[in-house]
């Protein structure tokens, strides 16, 4: 029997395998239970659904004081949005227009001129940029207003506040082939006061007068546009505060006039 060799398949002698350790689930903390500084704490470092739920409670709150780590998770994932939009970014980014303020738009403003958010979410960000109101540098503005995505083109048209040296490009976007980008660069042009705009936001008052477009109007108005505005506070009631600011901010007498007029009517009501 010492001699017997023993066999390795038979089930009496085969040593039992060691079983494997169960898979244990990832600890996961309820972001709104963490107080401000819990909630910033690793925010970069954290895996995407945690890190999107902080994000998501960071906006929430509107702490300030989470612009630099927010801009530092947008660093973060540099480079991987060229095809598509990187969640967190886009989180990150919707977060900081929640929050408000200067600190945020400045953090947009970073991100924007130094390139970090690419691709598709290049036009959030200017979209934030122009929701907070942040000033672009004009080569950051100009360089984008030629970009080769019409939605990219639009984005940055709407971020047009002054710098007229714009002026030439915004006036080539008019003959854009893509509808939206023509219309806000006649927005553009109209809160710069140059008078290529006066056709198509005419058009625009007629058909699609949004706030925007009533706004930018307001910058080149004459006596048809401040005739239309009339017509649109008397037809559409929810414009009509929009309508009374443009008259307001118009160079023009008969302006003043039919501002007098809204207000009386206003007034009766």
């Amino acid at each position: 029997m010492a001699n017997e060799q023993l066999d390795l398949f038979d089930e009496a002698v085969r040593p039992a395998p060691t079983p494997l350790p169960l898979p244990t689930a990832p600890h996961t903390v309820d972001a709104a239970a963490l107080d401000d500084d819990g909630l910033l704490d690793g925010l970069a470092d954290l895996p995407m659904e945690q890190c999107l739920e902080r994000v998501r409670e960071i906006g929430r709150r509107k702490l300030s004081a989470a612009c630099v780590p927010l801009e530092g998770l947008c660093l973060r994932h540099a480079g991987f949005g060229r095809t598509r939009i990187v969640p967190e970014q886009a989180a990150a980014i919707e977060a900081m227009i929640a929050i408000g303020g200067g600190e945020a738009g400045a953090a947009v403003g970073r991100l924007i001129g130094r390139e970090i958010i690419g691709g598709p979410g290049l036009s959030l960000a200017f979209f934030a940029a122009d929701l907070l109101r942040f000033p672009l540098q004009e080569d950051v503005v100009r360089k984008h207003l030629r970009h080769d995505d019409p939605a990219i083109r639009c984005a940055a048209a709407r971020c047009v506040r002054a710098g007229p040296q714009l002026a030439p490009i915004l006036i080539e976007l008019l003959d854009d082939l893509h509808g939206d980008v023509q219309v806000a660069a006649a927005c553009a042009l109209g809160r710069l006061g140059a008078m290529e705009a006066r056709p198509l936001l005419k058009r625009c008052l007629q058909e699609d007068p949004t706030l925007e477009v009533i706004d930018a109007s307001a910058g080149i108005a004459d006596h048809e546009i401040i005739v239309f505005f009339r017509r649109l506070a008397a037809s559409r009631p929810e414009l009509s505060a929009a309508v009374m600011d443009a008259l307001e901010s118009a160079d023009d007498p008969t302006a003043d006039k039919v501002l007098a007029e809204l207000r009386a009517l206003q007034e009766r009501r």
